[in-house]
Parts: C-alpha cells; structure tokens; sequence
C-alpha cells in the first residue's frame, strides 16, 4: 500500500529526459544563475537577495563540495578578482539556492557582479552573472511626483507625454515606473517593452509595484527624445459598480503614475528624466476602460506620434500633481503579462444578418485584435463568451447580476481611415468566441479580421506530463492551460467572471501551478497579498487582493495563507516565506483554533460544486463542520512542520498538542465506529470528502483505516465508479484511493466518460476545466477541479518530492497495471527531474533523471534484486546506487544524481498485471 503523507500537497512529477548519464568523468556546467529566481534581474529591491545555480553534469552520484561567491562593482574588477563589494569566501556545502547575499548594504540602481565558483565531486566550475538594484528608498526615486489627471476626472484614459533631451555618450538608461492602475509606455513611438496590463495590482494601501526596463536602445543619443504613457484604471480607479465593489476599495481613485527614467553617460554622471507638473495630458480615445465590462474606444479621437517629438501638443494641459497611494513602492517580483499568443479563427457563422461569431480553437484569456474598415464613425461592437447560446449567439450573460454596467464588451468607432485595427489595451476577457456587431450594412467580414491574443502572466511552463491514454494527456493540457489563463500577477477565479484571487482555489491549486509553471515568485507575492487582507484578529479575507469584500469565515479558504507558504517550502525550497509570514500564519492558527469550541471548526464554505450542486455554484450537502475541522487540523500540522523548518521548538510543541486536541474532538463528532464512516448532521447520504479528508490528512484511527477506504470504494463503485467531490474532495480522490490499496477504483474513476467526469466534460466538447461538474457550468476557465495533475505526476508516472526544494524525491509509478506508458518532468530548484516507464509482456522499464544535488527513492515492481538490473548490468555493478530494500511488494533503490535505466521482471512480484479494461 502507498504510504500517505500528510502533506499531500506533494504529489509532483517529470519527463523531458537529460542525455545519457554514465559514472565516468564529465564535465561540469553551472547554468541558471539566478537573483531571486531571475536571470539578470534590473529591479532587486531585498536588502539580502538570494543566489541560485543549476549544476549540469553527466557524471552520476555529484555532489557539490563548496561555493564561492563574489560581487563587484564592475565587469573589470570581477575579472582582476578584485571584489571590492562582498566575497563569501569558500563555503563548504551542497547548497545551492536561497543563498543570502551577506555584504554591505547595496545602492540603488546599480549594477552588481557576480562571479560564482563550485567545486564538486566532478570537477570545478566558473560562472558569471550580473543584477541591477531598483529605487531602494524614497530618496531614489529623486524629485519624481504622482501625477494623473487630477479630482472631478472624466472617464476617458488621459495621455501624457513629455519632450526631454539626452546627451552624447549615453551609456544605459533604466526607466522606472509605479502605476495606481495601468501604465502603458512609449518612447519615440515605439513601446517601452512588451509587457501589457502593467504593473500587476495589489492592495494599494499596503504595497504599489514598480517596474524597471532596459529602454537604451529606445532612445537617440545628442537628441531630443519624447515619452508617452497612457494610463488604465484597472483594480485601482475601477468604475463599473460589482458585488466586491472594487468601486468602493479604500485607495480607489483617478489612475496616476510615477516614473523615472534613469540616464546613465560613460563618464559617470547621471541624468533623471521623472514625472512632475511639467508633463502634458490630454484626454485620450480610449473612453471608457473596465476590466470586466470592456473597453469603448473612438479612433476619430486618436492622438497619433503622440509619443514622438515632432507631435503639436499646444492644447494639451498640464498634468495634476496628485496625491500618492498609501501604500510602500516596492519591485514588482513576478513575471510581467504579456501577449504569449496569437490564435486565427476556426470558423465564422452568421447566426443572424449583421452578426457574425469568429470561433477560435480553444478558451483562453485575452482580448480580440479586429481590423475592419468603413465610413467614420461607424461603430463595431464585439461581444465575448466561452460559450454559445442555442441560437448561436455569444453568451456573454452576467446571469448573477454582478456588475451594474456591462459585461465583456469591446466598442470600437472608426476613423474611417482605410483598414483600422485596434485591440483593447485595459482590460481582458476569458473567451472562445467573438461576435462582431456593426460590420458595414451589407459587408462581410473576411476571416483574418478578428484574431485573438492569448494574454496571461508570461510564466514558463516547466513540468510536463505525458502517457498511453489520450484522455489523461487531455486533462494535463486542458489543466496547463486553464492554470495559464488564470495567471494575472496572482492566481484568479475565471479570467470571465471573476478574475479575483481566491483564497480557496489558490491552495488547492498551489502545487500542481509550482510543478507545472514558473509560478513561484507570483505565489509568494500573492501569499503577500493574503497577508495584506488580515483582519485585526489575524483571519484572512476570502479573496486577495481585497477591497474590503468578504469577512465569512471559511477555514479551508483561509488555510491559504498557511499551505501555500509550505507548498512553496516543498515545490521551490523557498524558506523565506515561511519566515516572513510564521508570526502571521501563527496567529491566525491560534485564532481559528480559539473559535472553534472543542475543536471542532465552522465554514461558510466547503466541498463547493460538488456535482448534485447548482451549476453557478454553491456548497455540497453536508456538515461543513467536518472540512472545516479537517482543514483546521491541516493548518495545526503544517504548523508543526513550519515551526520545526524554522528552527522553532517549543511552537512546534504548541501546534503538535493543538493537533492532536482537533484529531481527536473530529473523530469523537465525526466518525460512526459501527458503520466505518465518517458523517456529519445534515449529510445527504454518503459523503465521499468527509471520509476522504479524515484518510488524506491523517485523522482517521489507524486501526480503522482500511475499513474507511474500502466503505469509500464502495461508494464510489455504487455511483458506477464515479466521484462525488467537490473542489476540496476532488484534489484527493485519486491520490487516496490510490494509497489506500483501490488503484483499480482511481483508475475507473479517472478514465470514466459519463457525468460526473473530466472525461464527460471532453466528450461534450470541453477544451479547457470547468467551474463545475455539469454542462451548465458557469465558466468554462477554472482550474480548482483539475487537481486531478497531482494524481497524474505523483501516481501515474510516479514523481514527487519527499524533502523541501526536492532535494529527496520519490519515483514510485502506481498505475503500472492499468497502463503501458507514463512520463512526467519538473524543472526543481537543483535543475530538471524526469521519469519515464514502459510496461510491455511483463517487464517494466524506468528510465529516471536526477539533479545534482538530490537523490531518490526508486520503487521498482519487483520479488528480489535479482529481477532487476540497471543499464542492463546488475544492480551490484551500478554506479551511483546508495543502497536498496524490500518495500511492501517493491523493490526501493535509493540513488544519486545522475539517469538510470532500469529493468524489472514483473511476474510474481507484489503487484499483478491486470488486463488493460480498455480492452
């Protein structure tokens, strides 16, 4: 039986396979070489930045022995090995990531050396790097003002522009910029940088994000130059009143901006260019932007090169000094959104005369480039959905009523200036289709004159997962990309309706954004966020950032703040946050703990769209108390394992006698002895997540155990080998059917093609997750029931983590009876991790990937040693093998870094080979 952990938040994979590893002499390679998670960052605001590398070599069994870093203040100085701002001096130690920066406090916009040395097992390596410093203090950002369009503003976006000149001998320039909404930017008619819908939001109150760019090569030396900004209102001055009533956020107001544009000479002196009262504005075309209603924009209004310097801006007034959000200026950490992808219709009907729908090949979010063409001041209207009504009309309904002025609705007016084209620049749309009103009377539109651009946070995808079962492989690509469209600077609910950060569907959805997505960096600035809703008495808000919406209580929602951290801890070894936020995620523990008499909690929200629920959403029937206390229990012990990482023993104490309080009042409230199950007061019948969160999370007796699992089967087989989970049952279905002895059951359910199934949203059509199980589902974006990918790379092809940052990981393919191939992959902090296996007339194929710096648990199917060999020699013989024994009906190899290749007889081992059921 597979052994649960109580955290099963690890449940992870790998599978793009390294060249071939042998035990001979390789060279070493250090690639990757990072400052907070970034390659040459232009904007490290820590006073302490982290250092990172990736060690590559083909040698198996490396270890790296020591590091050395250095930091100068030139390229020329590193290279005479003359660092003059901090050298660590040779460190013995396999670390190596999350190493502090320990020398004299940095300066501002300044470029910083690196040169690191590793010495390992294998050999010795040589690298070098830089990272540029942001505004680090007030006193950086020099006599640079907010500045906008001032109070009694009309709705239209303002324009500002400026005129400045840069001398000859212009070396680099760095341009800073802080938003209260959007700022897009231009220099000499040219973009500043591709980044869209830019800086991401925040509470402004607590914290504004800044960017930095590289924009040298944007501008002409010993000439006049010219820049453009054009400012969004996104979460900042939303108008558009909605059931949040971001209308209503305390730092609400007009969009502003401050900026510096750092000028930087070869002879050492340095010029700023910053925003103050002497910027012109004029009110632009775009005359109405809402993030969820759309954008109205009337081209006659256009102000074209107004970012260049020949422009006449003698009409245009002086921009208004405006008052600054309350919030601290700090570095925007995560990725920037940008454009990622351009999509070309796949059909377009006429559902009904002057109306056309433009279908594209699957649900993203972004927005619609349209090119059309016609007399001035002809109007066309695109309407976005991720569905179609019956009539074949766009169904772009705000069925909920929650927004009082429009919904996902561009306007666009024409110049009449032959072909114009225009997308919108302030707002996004989750969508597969695009209906297009307003075309010319009697015209056609071509079907190259609406494209679509998929739009999101422009985060790698890292981890991979592929198998024999194309509807497997269907979920894992559906799931990749709903995970990718709900990527806005944090992880949102729906890019359609709701594009909010909740609290919720971010936890359960952690692990498999950090297995499959560059994610970390926007998770630990979104923990950030949750820490910014905190109530007085330490409880977070349902959705982050928040504008002051949603006090409920909801334990599971609320855990976070707390499973989030310790999911980055696991996935991407970053212990920082676990400091950062401990004293918080303390408190709140102490306080949920304190409100729940006799340990047992309460929620607002629990297993939420379960399938005999409203497809608009709402919570399975059942005693929420049982999630409520499970999820409290969860926080206790997660609790206990975050004091103990920080080195904190009596807290450790603490949260372990909090745990076993809650475990024990859940079981005295929740579990019939004489059945085997656990209910609560209200349940409508068997309730699958009551039972499966007491076996996932470890409050089940373990002398019960067994009978709970097999009661859980035997639901789920009554329901004709379906789930009947919500979001917070769904995530653990698979896994704990798995661990608990039922692979046969997972299997089923994982494969099935009838209602409630991943494999019934695919045959009706599905190209991406839904809100809920039925065919009437609200959204057609949402990833929190496609938790199904940590089953897929932990199970089925057989990867997680066992240690923080997976410096130990396990490779332990359960499905290996039901299926003939699996192969998973995950870029870990100490470089990529792969497996792949191969079941064919009863023998079984491994072939694993290392990194250097972590080793693995390998469970081999097999009776005895014998039964199996490595890169077809003997295990005895095998280069890198630390040691092996019997686990269960396995055989486990424990290993170094390195690729192996292994080779096992199935027959007579512990685990049968079951027909395939396909067959």
């Amino acid at each position: 039986m597979r052994i649960m952990f109580r955290h099963s938040l690890c449940f992870l994979a790998l599978v793009c396979l390294m060249p071939s590893a042998s035990a001979g002499d390789a060279p070493v390679q250090l690639q990757a070489l990072n400052v907070e998670a970034k390659h040459e960052p232009l904007a490290i605001d820590e006073a302490h930045p982290r250092f990172s590398w990736i060690i590559a070599t083909a040698s198996r069994d490396t270890v790296q022995k020591s590091y050395r870093l250095r930091v100068a203040s030139s390229a020329e100085n590193l290279a005479n090995d003359k660092d003059d701002v901090w050298d660590s001096g040779r460190i013995a130690s396999v670390q190596s990531f999350g190493i502090e920066y320990r020398g004299p406090a940095l300066h501002s916009s300044t470029r910083y050396y690196w040169k690191l040395q590793v010495e390992t097992s294998a050999g010795a390596a040589t690298s070098r790097s830089f990272f540029e410093t942001g505004l680090l203090d007030a006193r950086a950002w020099g006599a640079s003002v907010w500045i906008g369009k001032g109070a009694h503003a009309s709705l239209e976006a303002p324009l500002l522009r400026r005129v400045f000149h840069v001398d000859a001998g212009l070396r680099q320039a760095r341009l800073y910029v802080a938003a209260g909404g959007y700022a897009d930017v231009s220099l000499n008619g040219r973009p500043a940088s591709n980044a869209v819908l830019s800086p991401d939001f925040t509470n402004y109150d607590k914290r504004v994000l800044y960017t930095a760019t590289d924009v040298t090569a944007l501008l002409k030396a010993n000439a006049p130059n010219a820049i453009g900004l054009q400012l969004g209102r996104g979460f900042f001055g939303l108008t558009n009143p909605d059931v949040w009533h971001w209308e209503r956020a305390p730092w609400h107001a007009e969009p502003r901006v401050r900026a510096v544009l750092r000028l930087s000479y070869a002879d050492g002196h340095h010029d700023d260019v910053v925003t103050d009262g002497s910027w012109k504005l004029a009110d632009g075309p775009t005359l109405l932007d809402d993030l969820y209603g759309g954008e109205t924009y009337d081209a006659r209004r256009a102000s074209d090169g107004f970012d260049s310097v020949g422009f006449d801006d003698r009409a245009w007034r002086n921009a208004s000094i405006v008052t600054a959000p309350k919030g601290q200026l700090v570095a925007q950490r995560e990725q920037p959104i940008r454009v990622i992808e351009t999509m070309h219709a796949i059909a377009v009907t006429q559902p009904r005369a002057g109306l056309f729908v433009y279908a594209f090949p699957r649900v993203i979010a972004g927005w619609a480039t349209i090119a059309a063409q016609g007399v001035a001041g002809t109007t066309i209207v695109a309407h976005y959905g991720e569905k179609l009504l019956p009539d074949g009309t766009v169904d772009d309904r705000d069925e909920h009523h929650y927004f009082e002025h429009g919904f996902q609705t561009d306007r666009f007016t024409l110049a009449g200036k032959g072909v114009e084209r225009w997308h919108a620049r302030f707002s996004y749309k989750g969508f597969r289709y695009v209906q297009i009103e307003g075309w010319s009377a009697g015209a056609t539109p071509w079907r190259s004159a609406v494209s679509a651009q998929v739009v999101h946070t422009d985060a790698a995808v890292i981890g991979h997962f592929s198998s024999a079962n194309p509807l497997l492989d269907w979920i894992h690509a559906a799931t990749v990309d709903t995970m990718l469209d709900n990527l806005y600077g944090i992880p949102t609910d729906t890019p359609m309706y709701e594009k909010n950060g909740w609290t919720g569907d971010g936890m359960l959805g952690a692990d498999m954004f950090l297995r499959n997505i560059d994610s970390g960096e926007l998770l630990a600035k979104w923990v950030q966020d949750i820490e910014d809703t905190r109530t007085p008495d330490g409880a977070p808000l349902l959705i982050a950032p928040n504008p002051g919406w949603g006090t409920g209580r909801a334990p599971p929602w609320h855990a976070a703040y707390v499973l989030v951290p310790w999911s980055l801890y696991m996935q991407r070894g970053d212990r920082r946050v676990l400091a950062t936020h401990g004293e918080g995620m303390t408190k709140y523990v102490d306080m949920e703990f304190a409100r729940s008499p006799g340990g047992i909690a309460d929620t607002d929200l629990g297993d939420w769209v379960s399938p005999e629920t409203d497809p608009g959403g709402e919570n399975a029937p059942e005693d929420r108390r049982v999630a409520a206390t499970a999820y409290l229990y969860r926080m206790a012990t997660t609790m206990v394992d975050v004091e103990q990482a920080l080195g904190n023993a009596s807290q450790a104490r603490h949260f372990s006698d909090m745990s076993k309080q809650v475990r024990e009042a859940f079981n005295r409230a929740f579990f019939d002895a004489t059945a085997g199950i656990y209910r609560g007061v209200g349940d409508r019948g068997y309730r699958q997540t009551h039972n499966l969160l007491a076996l996932a999370f470890d409050l089940a007796p373990p002398a019960q155990r067994t009978r709970i699992a097999a009661a859980l089967a035997a639901d789920v087989r009554t329901r004709g080998d379906h789930l009947d989970t919500g979001a917070l049952g769904t995530k653990i279905v698979l896994p704990v059917l798995t661990a608990t002895g039922h692979e046969n059951i997972a299997w089923k359910v994982a494969t099935q093609l009838t209602f409630p199934s991943w494999g019934f949203w695919r045959a009706n059509g599905a190209t991406s997750l839904w809100e809920h199980w039925k065919l009437a589902a609200r959204s057609r974006g949402h990833y929190f029931l496609g938790t199904i990918d940590d089953w897929l790379y932990g199970d089925v092809a057989g990867l997680r983590p066992l240690e923080p940052g997976w410096q130990k990981i396990e490779i332990h393919p359960a499905m290996t009876a039901w299926l003939e191939h699996a192969a998973a992959d995950t870029l870990t902090p100490y470089g990529r991790a792969s497996v792949s296996w191969t079941r064919r007339d009863g023998t079984l194929n491994i072939t694993a990937e290392i990194p250097v710096g972590a080793s693995a648990v390998v469970h081999v199917p097999a009776r005895d040693v014998s039964a199996i060999t490595e890169s077809g020699a003997s295990l005895s013989r095998a280069a890198g093998i630390h040691g092996m024994h019997a686990c269960g009906g396995d055989v486990c190899i424990e290993t170094g870094s390195g690729r192996y290749a292994f080779r096992a007889s199935m027959n007579g081992s512990g685990r049968s080979i079951r027909p395939d059921p396909r067959g």
